[in-house]
């Protein structure tokens, strides 16, 4: 028998499961396409969504996904697959948009409770992708950490914290190096008993150098650095959950380098341009020509950078579009124009009298 605690079953679940007459309770660990492993109390087995949940479901996000915990009709797998017919409600979830001209979500880990986000201090290192990744782990209702690994490889480690700490307020930030094997304590810390940890970052960042010296031996495949470019090429090709011998949990996926917004929140990851956009003198200030906008005096004092407002604004405007169709997509620019939908409506009828 399983215990599932180990793979961090709390009262919340196994109260919510009581609900399911008949069924039986577990947590997916792996997904490859339409295709589940899921563990139970007798064990892990192979399992898919039932016709019934697939015909009902026509939102991406609501499939299950790795971490979620599930309803299943059956613990012994030599019958056949199981079958998935409940996911139970999340507490916390990892969200992109789907590739390609879609709008659809796609679920990247569930019931998770701390983030860290990877990125090395090489080639890889980018502050408007950590500003990105924030704004997604931070609408998933899951604590962001960032994880700056290759330390060894950077020769102005200082500014590039300095740099990362402007951009990630509130959020903690570590260093480690796999090199000097600096810095692995500190992120052994966050690993808590019954706890969830997702990594996401780029392919070759580390992510699973991390997660073997976490689990102490090599159970993800890494490869060499290339001598070109100074990334790792990363192995990982689907998502999978993972106990730990301290009891914690942790959740690997593969390489990210391009991470629509499927929604974010831009409050806490902007949290001091919202502040100053507070201070304009007008509440609909387009930041551009305004007497009194708050946004163009902090950045021609020096408080704001110029980069990180236009970040601001390139997800802003992803997050208001995502979903919408081109027409709608339209209405919004000229709402943002006009500062509101009533004074484009008054300007459309004055168009209309002419």
């Amino acid at each position: 028998m399983i215990d599932l605690k180990k793979y961090g079953i709390s009262e919340r679940f196994e109260q919510e499961a009581t609900m399911y007459e008949g069924l039986f309770l577990a947590r997916v660990t792996e997904q490859h396409r339409d295709l589940y492993k899921v563990v139970c109390e007798s064990g892990e087995l192979n399992a898919s969504v039932s016709g019934k949940f697939a015909y009902n479901t026509d939102d991406q996000t609501s499939f299950p996904a790795v971490g979620d915990w599930v309803m299943i009709d059956r613990t012994d797998g030599d019958s056949g697959n199981a079958i998935i017919h409940n996911v139970l409600r999340r507490k916390s979830s990892l969200a992109r948009q789907s590739a390609g001209a879609t709008t659809t979500g796609q679920m990247i880990a569930a019931n998770i409770d701390t983030i860290f986000i990877c990125m090395s201090l090489n080639t890889d290192f980018n502050l408007r992708r950590i500003e990105r990744y924030l704004a997604i782990a931070w609408d998933s209702m899951a604590t962001p950490v960032i994880v700056l690994t290759k330390s060894d490889l950077c020769d102005d480690l200082e500014q590039k914290l300095n740099e990362v700490r402007a951009v990630s307020i509130g959020v903690d930030v570590l260093v480690c190096s796999s090199v000097s094997e600096d810095g692995y304590d500190a992120v052994s810390a966050y690993i808590e008993d019954g706890k969830t940890i997702a990594f996401i970052g780029s392919s070759g960042v580390g992510k699973s150098t991390l997660i073997n010296r976490l689990i102490g031996h090599d159970l993800m495949t890494t490869k060499t650095i290339r001598q070109d470019d100074d990334k790792g090429r990363h192995t990982t090709t689907h998502r999978q959950l993972i106990p730990l011998s301290n009891g914690g949990i942790v959740i690997d996926t593969p390489g990210m380098r391009e991470l629509q917004i499927y929604g974010g929140d831009l409050s806490k990851t902007f949290e001091d341009i919202e502040e100053i956009v507070a201070a304009c003198k007008f509440r609909n200030c387009s930041h551009e020509n305004e007497q009194g906008c708050a946004i163009k005096e902090a950045i021609e004092n020096g408080t704001l950078s110029k980069s990180r407002f236009e970040s601001y604004q390139k997800l802003q405007r992803e997050i208001t579009y995502d979903g919408l169709n081109s027409r709608q997509i339209e209405n919004e620019k000229l709402y943002s124009w006009f500062g509101s939908k009533n004074e484009m409506k008054q300007f459309k009828r004055h168009l209309k009298k002419r």
